[in-house]
């Protein structure tokens, strides 16, 4: 390709935003990469932003990633390589020489390394980390001890704090000098001789403040923190509470030894959902990340789990109807509305639980008190049961001639869905009290108990009806 092509090929993409531009990128990266129009990939890449060029590496076959990743500037590739996905990282690790591969690891972000460090297998991680800075080493090793998930293991080191005794002439000095070297300036730290925080202002009170002014008389003093073991949960709702850009995590002894930025704290929030709905869906938590990458085998184990519990919870469903199939014998048609009772038990139940999970999530169900929203899931099941006789009950009446089938399944139908939102509320409350994830009390697992109840509700209401009929107990 001439150098007139690569450039038209440069303006083309240019004009390519949105979601789509890594899938363009990639198509004419890997056509650029095959015909070995190595200067038209340069051109092509000029305009393209790091995640966007780090999502075309991704999708191109195995044997063009390391190429494509090698005819980036030293830069380009360090900040490329924290946004590609954990197994196009560790594929490169793979094909990179190991000058090459020490050199990218040692600049990146602390806390980016870590991330990386915890994909990797431990003996590549031990060779990293030997071959790495003192200093860097130091700082990995420190993130790399604190438990995973929390705050400390999410924090990076690299942070600007100033002293009180600066004046802000000074300290924009500090900031210009540090600026290039961490990872937001946008919120700066206070800290005294022991390094304890004692106070925080943005970037733009500095830069407004009179150049004379201390920093002690610019900063505020009531500096929102986290500790090192928070979950990063709690992290994530702090910093969407406040609208940070960055929090900053003290340890024991409330000394500042990192802050966490908001686009670490998106990637949980996402990590975090992913791994509820995955829970409320009986699937097994694995690595959420890799899941469509996973083999078939992997992915079987990852559901059947959850699978072989409801299988023998239903097995439950079966003897109930055994025990009493004299009364399915007498009536046969009780039978053709076991599935709609069921049905209905288990979506009203699991309406509930989902609701509830997520109320739970973000915190919302605090407000409301968990009496209170048992309360109103189970009216609510209620109100969901009146409403679903008005078609149900003349429905069953007239399919079975007589009023015992379908006042049977009105008053089945109205404890059913009455019993599955009480449930569905309370199991999920009752897990969090213990200290438990409630989404593990997810949609299939209230749906299959809901299902043993029901069809015990609907059978005992029904043997009890034919008896009153018959004038006798069966």
């Amino acid at each position: 390709m001439s150098e007139t092509s690569a450039s038209s090929v440069q303006a083309s993409t240019s004009l390519v935003k949105g979601p789509f531009m890594a899938d363009v990128v990639a198509q004419q990266l890997e056509e650029l990469l095959s015909a070995g129009n190595y200067d038209g990939v340069k051109i092509l890449l000029q305009p393209v932003q790091p995640v966007d060029i780090a999502e075309a590496i991704g999708n191109l076959p195995l044997i063009l990633q390391a190429l494509a990743f090698r005819l980036l500037t030293k830069n380009e590739a360090i900040e490329v390589y924290e946004y590609l996905e954990p197994s196009v990282q560790q594929s490169l690790l793979d094909r990179l020489r190991s000058s090459e591969v020490l050199e990218i690891v040692e600049q990146m972000s602390p806390d980016d390394r870590v991330r990386l460090f915890d994909e990797l297998p431990a003996k590549v991680v031990r060779r990293l980390l030997a071959e790495l800075s003192p200093s860097e080493r130091k700082i990995t090793a420190e993130l790399l001890g604190y438990e995973a998930e929390t705050a400390g293991r999410l924090m990076t080191t690299e942070f600007i704090d100033l002293k009180e005794f600066y004046n802000a002439a000074q300290a924009l000095s500090i900031v210009r000098r540090r600026a290039a070297f961490t990872e937001t300036i946008y919120s700066l730290y206070v800290t005294d001789k022991e390094r304890h925080l004692t106070g925080i202002l943005s970037l733009r009170d500095l830069v407004t403040a009179d150049p004379e002014a201390l920093i002690g008389d610019v900063m505020t003093r009531d500096v929102v923190n986290v500790a090192t073991d928070t979950d990063q949960e709690e992290v994530a709702r702090a910093i969407q509470r406040y609208d940070f850009l960055a929090l900053p995590v003290v340890d024991l002894e409330k000394r500042l030894v990192g802050i966490i930025t908001v686009d670490d704290v998106i990637d949980v929030i996402e990590q975090e959902a992913t791994r509820d709905i995955y829970a409320a869906g009986a699937v097994q938590a694995g690595d959420e990340d890799d899941y469509f990458q996973s083999n078939l085998f992997v992915v079987a184990r990852r559901r059947v789990v959850w699978l072989a519990v409801l299988v023998l919870a239903n097995g439950l469903t079966t003897q109930v109807i055994a025990m009493n199939g004299e009364v399915l014998k007498q009536v046969v048609l009780l039978a053709a509305f076991i599935p709609l009772l069921i049905g209905a038990g288990g979506n009203v139940g699991a309406q509930s639980s989902t609701v509830v999970i997520r109320g739970l999530s973000t915190q919302r169900i605090q407000v409301l008190g968990h009496v209170k929203v048992i309360i109103r899931e189970t009216i609510a099941g209620a109100l969901l049961g009146l409403l679903m006789l008005i078609v149900v009950v003349p429905f069953a009446w007239w399919q079975g001639e007589g009023p015992l089938v379908g006042t049977a399944v009105g008053i089945s139908l109205l404890a059913i869905t009455t019993l599955a939102a009480t449930a569905g509320a309370t199991l999920p409350l009752l897990f969090d009290r213990m200290g438990l994830d409630p989404a593990l009390m997810s949609a299939p697992f209230i749906t299959t108990a809901t299902d043993v109840a029901g069809v015990l509700i609907y059978l005992r209401t029904a043997s009890w009806l034919l008896a009153q009929v018959n004038g006798a107990t069966l």
